[in-house]
Formats: C-alpha cells, sequence, structure tokens
C-alpha cells in the first residue's frame, strides 16, 4: 500500500484534534480576550509574510542574512532599553539600516558573503551584550522582546506587520517573472535590463523590516524560523515555483494558528510553540518524502 503524505499525517491530526476537544474550554474563554484576538490575527499575518519571503530567502540562500540580522537586533533592543523608548521603536530602523549596510559591504568587498556576515554579526553581538550590561535594574522589556511574546503584540504591531505584509505582496507578486529569474540566475537576470541592485535592496528592506516585527513575537533567537522552515517544508513538497510560494504561506499561516492553539492549551511560551510545530510539520514531510522515495 502506498503512502501519502495524508496518512503520514494523521497522528498530527489526531493529536491535534485531541488539542482541540482537551482543550476547547480554555481556549473559548481565551478567545473572549482582545489579547488573544490580536495574538491570533498577528501569528496568520506573520506566518504568511514569513512564508512569502522565506520562500526567496531559501532559493535565494539568503537564510544566514536574515539570521544575522535578528541576532543583530539586540544592539536595537539594548538601545531602545537604554535610551528608555519602546524598543520596537528601535527595531525597525536599526534592522533596516544593518540590512542595508550588510549588503552594501557585501557588494564592496571582495569577501565571501558568509564571511561578510559572520563578522558582522559577530561585532553587532559583542556590542549589543555590551549595551545590556549597562542596563540597570528592570530588563523585562529586554527579555520579552529576545525571547518573543506574541500575546504582548498591540495594534500598532498588527498594522505594522500588515503594512510590511502588503508591500511585501505588492513588491513581490507585482513583479514576480523579473524576481524569478533574479533568483535563479542573476547575470541573466542583469543581461535582460532588469534592475537587479533595485530589487535586492528592496528586498532586503522588506526582509528586515519583516525581522523587525516578528521578533517580538517569536524572539531574536527564533526570528529565523518563522522564515526558514515553512519555506522549506514547502520545498520538500513540490517543485514547481507557483505551488511552492502559496504551500509555504499555507503552512507558515497553519502552524503559527496551531503553534497558538498548542500554546494556550498547555500555557506555553507562544512563540517556542509555534516554532515547535512547524518543525515537527516539516520533520514529517521529510520522513514522508524518504519514504515514498525509498518505496518508490
Amino acid at each position: 500500500m502506498t503512502m501519502t503524505i495524508f496518512d503520514s499525517l494523521l497522528p498530527i491530526s489526531s493529536l491535534l484534534n485531541w488539542l482541540a476537544v482537551a482543550g476547547s474550554h480554555d481556549l473559548v474563554s481565551l478567545l473572549q480576550f482582545p489579547f488573544m484576538q490580536r495574538a491570533i490575527a498577528g501569528a496568520i499575518l506573520m506566518g504568511i509574510l514569513g512564508g512569502l519571503l522565506g520562500s526567496f530567502v531559501t532559493l535565494r540562500q539568503l537564510s544566514f542574512f536574515s539570521h544575522a540580522v535578528g541576532h543583530a537586533a539586540l544592539v536595537g533592543v539594548a538601545l531602545g532599553v537604554l535610551l528608555q523608548v519602546n524598543p520596537t521603536s528601535m527595531l525597525l530602523p536599526f534592522t533596516l539600516v544593518f540590512g542595508v549596510v550588510v549588503l552594501y559591504l557585501i557588494d564592496k568587498t571582495d569577501l565571501a558573503s558568509d564571511s561578510v556576515l559572520s563578522i558582522v554579526l559577530s561585532g553587532a553581538l559583542a556590542i549589543g551584550v555590551m549595551l545590556t550590561s549597562l542596563i540597570q535594574g528592570y530588563r523585562g522589556n529586554l527579555m520579552a522582546v529576545l525571547f518573543g511574546d506574541i500575546l504582548a503584540i498591540d495594534n500598532t504591531d498588527l498594522i505594522l506587520t500588515l503594512l510590511v505584509l502588503v508591500s511585501s505582496s505588492i513588491f513581490l507578486l507585482s513583479t514576480l517573472p523579473q524576481q524569478i529569474l533574479l533568483t535563479l540566475n542573476l547575470d541573466v537576470a542583469k543581461v535582460q535590463g532588469i534592475p537587479v541592485q533595485l530589487y535586492r535592496y528592496g528586498f532586503v528592506i522588506l526582509l528586515s523590516l519583516a525581522v523587525a516585527v516578528a521578533i517580538k513575537a517569536v524572539g531574536v533567537l527564533l526570528v529565523n524560523a518563522f522564515l526558514v522552515i515553512p519555506a522549506s517544508t514547502a520545498k520538500l513538497i513540490t517543485h514547481h515555483f507557483s505551488n511552492f510560494l502559496s504551500m509555504s504561506m499555507i503552512v507558515g499561516a497553519t502552524s503559527s494558528i496551531v503553534g497558538m492553539i498548542v500554546s494556550g492549551t498547555f500555557n506555553l511560551a507562544s512563540g517556542p510553540s509555534i516554532v515547535l510545530v512547524q518543525f515537527l510539520l516539516f520533520a514529517t514531510v521529510f520522513t514522508w518524502v524518504k519514504l515514498r522515495l525509498k518505496a518508490g
């Protein structure tokens, strides 16, 4: 008998059904609260955003870039706490400038991109750790941003996430043929007259902003998973680009919702719960693909 992906997902489906029943009363009660409604809305928006940008991140091998931007955001968080302003308001401009500067350094040096990223990331982390040592007293804001708390997002965070999602959708989908060509072969894209630098810097700006808005939900340490895991899972399922793009966004949004259910049911941290669901889904799909290849 041939195993399908739906067969391999049955144990997870049964578990999710049990979770839904076991925690139904708690979940219904939680859904009455505005903070939970905002958290679910934010999880869905960030899941779609992560799936959309993550598709191009994985194909363009920018996973380390988004990882570097996320971890270097510690500097922006520490500066916000030291200056006694909302750390989130410092994250947006800092990650934006950091992403653009790093891409500029990669373009202007003869070093490999991973070497430049390693150097800049190490320097930014060192500065961030030094700045955090200067923080006196309560560090709740710093810890919340480091480890994430999607239940703490407010309407401003939702609006920012929606704006980044809409901007990313317009930028990428309206120029999809050019973006695909740029992703597959940079040299051919240049020969075709595509404004490669404009598209590259535009994408990095959107990626940096996406990292900034997602950090509050999943934290600095896990933000890269939001971009990489859903897209990697989708890539295992299909190699057709449009299907890959759609599947990546579906996986991102669905895993975010399921992660919130797990978080609410077992009273676990929301960010790690979402990433854990994404990881388990990836492991399930990976196992199914390997079994199917072996059976074939």
